[in-house]
């Protein structure tokens, strides 16, 4: 692709949650120094809401790779379970033998084994429920009385939520109001701020191996961030594009041209109409455009 073009080690922009390019800035960085201290602190349940692509599973993944000996994990990526099911995700992940005509008071019961050994151990355990807005009501609920297992002291289990904003419309319901009581810290992921944009891309270009000068042209950094609207998922996506239609043309660095192309070939980004009529004027058609970068790409390794 343009890795070599632009003097890089590995792509700077992918979606993947690699927590090597975790960025450590504003609320990033206070998001996650905030579950740290409430799980060393032993709360029972922390949430961290945020819109779709501010970085919720990186975060997630960030925090498991963070904790320290002190902290048996368990992650469960997709929620969307039964209230048996979640024990048998739980059970799984905390290493619980289990057999298959186990019926769920038996089950809840070797969980409580398990958790109160690790607890022997001066351990701490936590649960990290990744996209929790699909959790059914009845699954809350579910693990709502998973945490009712306590000493007479400790939580044998902590957890933490990540979810979409529509978890608190969930949690607004009556039936499930105990367990909206039992949230002791929350936190919103909110986009990044236009300064700190500017550094995330530098971060993640540093991180994937460049060391040249300034790569994005300040324009079409203003374009970047009026399109993404500081959403990493977007900027990454966004980026990823402009850099594409930069090497296809031969350039060395990302103009507003560039930029505005990978704009007008993604969906979910916006900018002001004027400037998306200023994007059609010239018949420039991205998806074109990134089939000749694709094309000048094959041409490139088959020489």
């Amino acid at each position: 692709m343009y890795l070599e073009h632009f003097g890089l080690t590995e792509p700077p922009f992918s979606l993947t949650p690699d927590t090597g390019y975790f960025f450590s800035y504003g609320h990033y960085a206070d998001a996650l120094n905030t579950l740290l201290v409430a799980l060393k602190t032993g709360e029972g349940f922390i949430k961290v809401t945020g819109e779709v692509g501010t970085g919720k599973t990186l975060l997630c993944r960030k925090l498991l790779n963070t904790l320290d000996d002190g902290f048996v994990s368990a992650y469960i990526p997709n929620p969307m379970l039964t209230p048996y099911g979640l024990l048998t995700a739980v059970a799984e992940e905390l290493g619980v033998s289990m057999h298959r005509h186990y019926g769920h008071h038996q089950l809840l019961k070797m969980i409580a084994g398990r958790l109160i050994q690790f607890t022997s151990e001066g351990k701490r355990v936590v649960l990290c429920m990744d996209e929790a807005q699909a959790m059914p009501i009845e699954t809350l609920e579910a693990l709502r009385l998973l945490t009712n297992l306590e000493t007479e002291k400790n939580k044998l289990l902590q957890v933490v939520l990540f979810a979409q904003p529509e978890l608190d419309d969930k949690l607004r319901r009556q039936e499930i109001r105990q367990l909206k009581q039992r949230i002791t810290f929350s936190y919103t992921l909110a986009p990044i701020d236009r300064a700190g944009m500017a550094s995330y891309v530098s971060h993640r270009l540093m991180t994937a191996g460049y060391q040249g000068g300034e790569l994005f042209s300040l324009a079409a950094l203003q374009t970047l961030y009026r399109a993404s609207r500081g959403v990493p998922r977007l900027i990454n996506i966004l980026s990823h594009k402009a850099m594409l239609a930069s090497y296809g043309k031969g350039d060395r660095r990302v103009t507003p041209v560039h930029m505005q192309m990978a704009v007008k070939d993604t969906e979910d980004a916006q900018l002001h109409p004027h400037t998306r009529r200023d994007l059609m004027q010239g018949g420039i058609w991205v998806a074109a455009s990134l089939a000749l970068a694709a094309l000048a790409g094959l041409l490139v390794q088959s020489a």
